[in-house]
C-alpha cells in the first residue's frame, strides 16, 4: 500500500469517528489551543494497532516517514499514532535515531500530551537502550523551548521508575529547578516522584536541600510517592 494512501485512510477514519462533544471536552485539559478531531482514546488506540499491522513489514525509514507525516498535521490523535508507531520500533533503534527524535520534539511537540506520549515511550526507550545519549537531555533542559525542557525530564520517567539514571535525573532537576513554567515544574517534579520509588532517601535529601527555593508545584509532585513520615517531615515548616 502506498504511504500516501495509508495516511489518507487514517485521516478519513479519524474524521469518521470524530465526536463534537469529545472534541470540546478535550480542550479543557490544555491552556493552549489544540487541534483535535474528537476521537475517544480507545478508538485511537484501535486505529493505531490496525494500521500498524498493515505497515509493520515496511523498513524503519519508511515507518518513520509515516510518523513524521502524521506529526505534521498537528492533530493530537495523529501525533498519538506517530508516537506509538515510533515506540513499536524500539528493537530496531540505533543511536542516530536520536537526531530525528530531537527534530520531532523541537518541531512538532506543542502541548504536554504530545510531549509525554512521545518522550515517555519512544525517546525514553532509545535513551535507556543507549545511555551514552543521556547528556543530550541536559542540553534539552537548557533550551528556551518549554516543551523541550519538559521533554528532558519526562524522557526518563519510565527508567527512573525502575531505579535507573538517578544521577542524571537529579542533574536535570538541578538545571530546571528554578524554571518559572508550571508545566516544566510538573515535568521534573514527576521525574523526581518516579525516581523516589526506588531511591526514596536520595530524592528526599535532594528535596530537603532545595526546600527553600524549589517551586511548590514541583515540590508537591515530587513528594507524592514518599512514605507518610517523610512526606509530613518535608511539608513541615
Amino acid at each position: 500500500m502506498m504511504t500516501s494512501t495509508i495516511i489518507a485512510n487514517i485521516r478519513a477514519e479519524l474524521k469518521k469517528q470524530a465526536d463534537k462533544k469529545t472534541r470540546e471536552s478535550a480542550q479543557r485539559f490544555f491552556k493552549e489551543e489544540i487541534k483535535f478531531y474528537g476521537v475517544k482514546s480507545a478508538l485511537v488506540k484501535k486505529i493505531t494497532r490496525a494500521y500498524f499491522k498493515q505497515i509493520k513489514t515496511l523498513d524503519k525509514k519508511e515507518i518513520f516517514y509515516l510518523c513524521e507525516e502524521l506529526f505534521t498535521s498537528d492533530y493530537s490523535e495523529e501525533a498519538f499514532i506517530a508516537a506509538e508507531w515510533a515506540f513499536r520500533l524500539e528493537k530496531k533503534y540505533v543511536p542516530e535515531d536520536f537526531q530525528l527524535f530531537a527534530k520531532w520534539v523541537k518541531k512538532y511537540i506543542n502541548n504536554w500530551a504530545k510531549c509525554d506520549t512521545f518522550c515517555n515511550h519512544a525517546v525514553g526507550a532509545l535513551v535507556e537502550k543507549y545511555p551514552a545519549l543521556l547528556p543530550e537531555l541536559k542540553v534539552w533542559a537548557r533550551s528556551d523551548n518549554r516543551w523541550v525542557k519538559r521533554a528532558a525530564a519526562v524522557t526518563l520517567i519510565l527508567p527512573a521508575r525502575r531505579g535507573k539514571f538517578l544521577k542524571e535525573a537529579l542533574e536535570i532537576a538541578d538545571i530546571l529547578l528554578l524554571d518559572q513554567d508550571d508545566l516544566v515544574q510538573k515535568g521534573y517534579g514527576w521525574l523526581l516522584k518516579e525516581a523516589s520509588r526506588q531511591h526514596q532517601q536520595e530524592v528526599f535529601a535532594y528535596l530537603m536541600k532545595h526546600k527553600k527555593i524549589i517551586p511548590r508545584t514541583a515540590f508537591r509532585y515530587a513528594l507524592e510517592k514518599m512514605s507518610p513520615p517523610l512526606k509530613n517531615l518535608a511539608m513541615a515548616k
